[in-house]
This record gives C-alpha cells, structure tokens and sequence, in this order.
C-alpha cells in the first residue's frame, strides 16, 4: 500500500522559517533528513519534497488550442498551505500514521514540536490497462 502524507503549514507569521533563528531552523531540517533517511533505509520512502511557499505557487489551465494558461490564482482562502510531501510504501494505514506523526512532532522555532497537520491519504492503484 502507498500513502501520501502533506504536510500542512500554518499561513500566519509563525510559518516563515527563513527567519527562524538558524539553531531552530537547522533542528527542525534535521528532524525531517532524519526521518527521510531512516525511512529510505526502511524501504519506506517512495519519494519526498518540500515545497515552495504559495506565494510562488501558480494555477494552470488549458485554453481552447490546449495550451497553458498560467495565472497567480485564485486560490481558496486557508489557514494553511501545503509546505511538503511524502509517498510512503507500508503495510497498513496505521503504519502511514506513526510515520505521520513523527513527521508532525517536527520541532518549531522555540524548539518545542510544532505538531503540525499531516493529511494522511491511500494513493489509489488500477490494475495496468492492456493495449
């Protein structure tokens, strides 16, 4: 079974880790390559990525000759964003959710775990269509 778990920021002043103090940046990056490298050993980790924030974030659509129309939004109004992503490979959806959790136990700019949101969703499989 795949699952892929978003990471969900808060969109307030709080999330601007580039202005954390480098000691607490540094923990909370090393929380996370930690945690991506035991996974990876694990045979886990399908893949991962942090995000760019939203302000860098673009909305496409196709016009009518298919080609991309690119706009800076809209968006729907939010509390947060998604900051990253995992696509995990585990046995149950309870093994998903301890991966989750200690991805959510990230420690925040004073140190203390940040407890995030992480989205915990099954990544749909259809069997391979025969051409």
């Amino acid at each position: 079974m795949k699952f892929m778990l978003m990471m969900h920021a808060p969109h307030t002043e709080t999330w601007k880790v580039m202005d954390w103090k480098p000691d607490a940046l540094h923990a909370h990056i090393k929380h996370m390559k930690d945690l991506n490298a035991e996974l990876r050993a694990s045979g886990n980790l399908v893949g991962c990525e942090g995000l760019a924030p939203p302000g860098q974030a673009r909305v496409v659509r196709s016009d009518k000759d298919k080609s991309p129309l690119v706009t800076d939004g809209p968006f729907a109004e939010a509390k947060e964003f998604l900051a990253g992503y995992w696509i995990v490979a585990v046995d149950s959806a309870d093994e998903a959710y301890a991966i989750a959790a200690r991805a959510s136990s990230a420690p925040g700019p004073d140190g203390a775990p940040m407890n995030m949101a992480i989205e915990v969703r099954e990544v749909m499989s259809v069997a391979p269509v025969e051409v």
